[in-house]
């Protein structure tokens, strides 16, 4: 078993976690479905929050106790989240940008490649965090700033690696679309094959140094965006994985004590063999992918990065049948 779930708050933990899925679908909804959704989910809402952040530090600072007592300021004070948090809907106003085609940012062809330039970077982050691990307590232990003990190893080191060939699974970077309805920004050759190997990858990353949010930032968080990508929004992954994960920052970073001390709480078995088991599929299934991008590319004569190397394929046709 993966995750600690079991016990008197075993059916509280399950409903937190279809509470949590259901709500990060209907929540995209919203912010993908309604300009005004969007622009109220990641502009004005992330500005009052950042208000509210920057109020607490200061605060705390003077040795106020309401923010020295801040669930945020506690438990919610790694670099990490707020790199995250800031990462994420960064990428939701650019993907609105290009949806919208607000201004000469949203118009210009060379700006399609901010959708690969964003999503590296939140790759960037969390391979940065996975060798953090491992740099400070190779085979041992660390308590974070957070009062999480995290275990470093090679694990880490082999997640770390899938997260930077998972960089390189991204095609066709300049094959950015807008939906027939204007509602979503479409990247057609970001397939299951590329999804796959991402929600692999960054399950594990979130098993590895997030073991107290795994169970809904590592399977709730990532199988949302999925299941709408192959149910009903076919090439919107990447814009309904950043609206999903911004919006769940936002909340993990207000009310920690839902994942951290309560009855939905679900921690990792925080084994170091399990922990490598799931490190070495994410690895594999990662060089999978490029192996088999590699393949169609020279199948196809044609740049992976230039060009589309998926046309032809079920899910590309599907999502272009969608583009404008």
């Amino acid at each position: 078993m993966l995750f600690q779930v079991y016990g008197e708050t075993a059916m509280f933990q399950w409903l937190g976690w279809v509470a949590v899925f259901a709500c990060l679908i209907l929540a995209n909804e919203v912010a993908r479905r309604s300009k005004a959704g969007g622009i109220f989910c990641f502009l004005a809402l992330p500005a009052a929050l950042t208000v509210y952040f920057i109020s607490i530090y200061v605060c705390a600072g003077m040795g106020m106790e309401w923010a020295l007592n801040n669930p945020t300021y506690v438990h919610m004070n790694s670099w990490f989240h707020y790199a995250k948090l800031y990462a994420a809907t960064a990428g939701c106003i650019g993907f609105m940008m290009l949806k919208y085609r607000w201004g000469k940012l949203g118009k210009a062809e060379w700006f399609k490649a901010f959708p690969f330039a964003i999503v590296a970077i939140n790759i960037l982050i969390a391979v940065v965090s996975d060798f953090e691990s491992a740099f400070r307590a190779f085979g041992t232990t660390w308590v974070s700033s957070e009062g999480v003990t995290l275990m470093g190893g090679w694990h880490n080191v082999f997640n770390g690696i899938a997260g930077l060939i998972n960089i390189f699974c991204m095609t066709g970077w300049w094959g950015i679309y807008v939906s027939k309805k204007k509602d979503d920004m479409l990247w057609p050759d970001m397939t299951w094959v590329f999804i796959i190997a991402y929600d692999l990858w960054n399950f594990c990353y979130t098993y590895n140094c997030l073991p107290t949010h795994a169970w809904y930032c590592g399977l709730a968080l990532l199988l949302a965006p999925t299941v709408a990508n192959f149910f009903w929004n076919k090439g919107g992954w990447i814009q309904n994985r950043a609206n999903t994960l911004a919006l769940w920052c936002m909340f993990a970073q207000v009310f920690p004590m839902f994942q951290d001390y309560s009855v939905f709480s679900v921690d990792s078995v925080n084994n170091p063999q399990i922990n490598l088991v799931v490190s070495v599929i994410a690895l594999v299934a990662n060089v999978l992918a490029l192996g088999y991008i590699i393949y169609r590319s020279k199948k196809l004569g044609v740049n992976p990065y230039k060009h589309e190397v998926f046309r032809g394929t079920r899910d590309f046709e599907q999502a272009m049948a969608r583009a404008e």
